[in-house]
């Protein structure tokens, strides 16, 4: 199977400009780079039975409150992506505070800030919600026979407001702007009502870790993910980062290498050599020969167990670098749908793999990495084509086809099943080609299409889904390329 598009800029978003409210699809097909609400449920924590009372302000602290809300900001804190949200989340509740009662942070602003102050864990950046910052605001407010002043109050409050929906925006919908125009995306991350979801369902709930999980994704991929991202955590930590030497020549069972020591720390780190493995500091022996051919199968290598130039590379890989490919990855997932219809077909990009149903992955061919690269998207499949003819995009037609049939203008159309039509689809050409009809085809006046058949650039059959990209799923008469483990090959 393989994927065919148009051209799209390689550069990827911008810092999202405000939260998207569209009514969500139920996509059949999605295309994705790796890719609400429930009741909220669990267990009780400390200071559950806190009273909930929510603590009032005078008029002259509703002023002060109004006017910081007004300006859009409160000290270097900006919230004017959502600015509306902020508005509600008070004003509906009379101006009244959320996370302070008798003058003192509630055991639930404390449980955000805690997940705030870990958003590592998530794959976003404790920096971006005050992380460093909250352990010293709690602090001033629990000065012993100090109180806090109202507007100490209300600003420790809004500032806690301000935080928490950023981190709700930043699991729900991801920290880039997948719309970004000329993007090579086609999704419409939402979230409705982010006002009454952080009062109403977050600032209240019984187990606040509970309820703003449930506002992430809910593929057991993307948990899976979550998990993988908390371990590189611990492992970009412990590792010491030291590279393995190069070798001019591949690396076999049995030879001397300088980077033994290094190599066995590394892979039992990584998990990929079992603990307690009986390895050599100068001899590539059989526990290690294992642990290489199982890293070389997770990272999509052959595995040879030859320490070869593309393995020392994938082995020296900082640590530090694998974590941000998993943040990466955790953001696309953030800008997909939560729901798709079922049972779902899913085309994992850089796996180059289809997964529909229960069946086994399928290979598939997909767009030039930064190129031509696949658009990410969710969309319904609406129709499948037997016997589907090409209808050769101008961009192709022009840059490649032009120029053969100029070297064989007697024969190619035949040879290869091609027709050349005028804008009205009547077929103009497709045995001979006068020197009149090639300089139309060259200025883009006439168009080709190639007839259906086993030697179709499309194959057999063609899976159609509405999208801004033109893609499709089509089979191939070319088999050569699914015997490559990289598999980027469409254009």
């Amino acid at each position: 199977m393989a994927i065919d598009y148009k051209d799209y800029d390689a550069q990827l978003g911008e810092k999202r400009d405000a939260p998207v409210d569209e009514k969500p699809g139920a996509p059949g097909v999605m295309i994705l780079a790796l890719l609400l609400f429930a009741a909220f449920a669990g267990p009780a924590q400390a200071g559950a039975r806190e009273a909930t009372v929510p603590q009032r302000l005078s008029d002259r602290g509703e002023l002060e409150l109004l006017g910081i809300l007004a300006e859009g900001r409160l000290n270097h804190l900006q919230f004017s992506e959502y600015q509306s949200e902020i508005e509600d989340f008070y004003r509906t509740a009379g101006y009244t505070l959320a996370w302070v009662h008798k003058s003192r942070p509630t055991a639930k602003a404390r449980a955000v800030i805690k997940l705030l102050r870990a958003a590592e864990k998530q794959g976003l950046l404790p920096d971006e919600y005050d992380g460093p910052l909250w352990k010293k605001r709690l602090a001033d407010l629990r000065r012993p026979h100090r109180r806090a002043s109202e507007s100490r109050l209300l600003r420790f409050d809004l500032m806690l407001t301000v935080c928490a929906m950023h981190y709700i925006l930043d699991l729900r919908l991801g920290r880039i702007n997948p719309q970004r125009p000329r993007s090579p995306l086609d999704v419409h991350p939402h979230i409705r009502r982010l006002w009454d979801l952080t009062r109403e369902r977050i600032a209240p709930a019984p187990d606040v870790a509970a309820a703003l999980s449930a506002v992430e994704p809910p593929f057991p991929a993307y948990r899976r993910l979550v998990k993988a991202v908390q371990r590189y955590n611990r492992l970009a930590r412990q590792d010491d980062g030291e590279k393995l030497p190069a070798s001019v020549l591949p690396v076999a069972p049995g030879d001397r290498y300088a980077g033994m020591p290094r190599l066995a720390r590394l892979l039992a780190l990584l998990g990929d050599l079992p603990p307690g493995a009986a390895t050599d500091p100068e001899l590539y022996t059989k526990p290690l020969v294992k642990a290489v051919m199982r890293f070389q199968r997770r990272h999509g290598i052959a595995p040879s167990g030859l320490l070869d130039e593309q393995t020392l590379q994938q082995l020296n890989t900082p640590l530090t670098l694998r974590l941000r490919q998993l943040r990466l990855t955790l953001e696309r997932w953030r800008w997909l749908p939560h729901e798709f219809a079922r049972p779902p077909i899913i085309v994992n990009i850089p796996e180059f793999s289809l997964y529909a149903g229960d069946a086994r992955p399928q290979k598939v061919v997909v767009g030039m990495a930064f190129e031509h690269e696949t658009p990410v998207f969710s969309s319904m499949l609406t129709e499948v084509i037997f016997r589907p003819p090409w209808n050769v995009p101008m961009s192709i037609q022009r840059d490649e086809l032009v120029a053969k049939i100029a070297k064989n203008p007697a024969t190619y159309l035949e040879k290869n099943d091609f027709d050349v039509l005028d804008a009205q689809g009547n077929i103009v050409a497709s045995e001979a080609v006068s020197p009149e009809v090639l300089n139309r085809l060259e200025q883009g006046r006439l168009y080709m299409r190639q007839r259906p058949g086993a030697y179709s650039a499309l194959g057999l059959v063609k899976f159609m889904m509405p999208n801004t990209g033109s893609v499709y799923l089509h089979g191939t008469p070319s088999k050569r390329g699914f015997l490559e483990s990289r598999r980027d090959l469409s254009h």
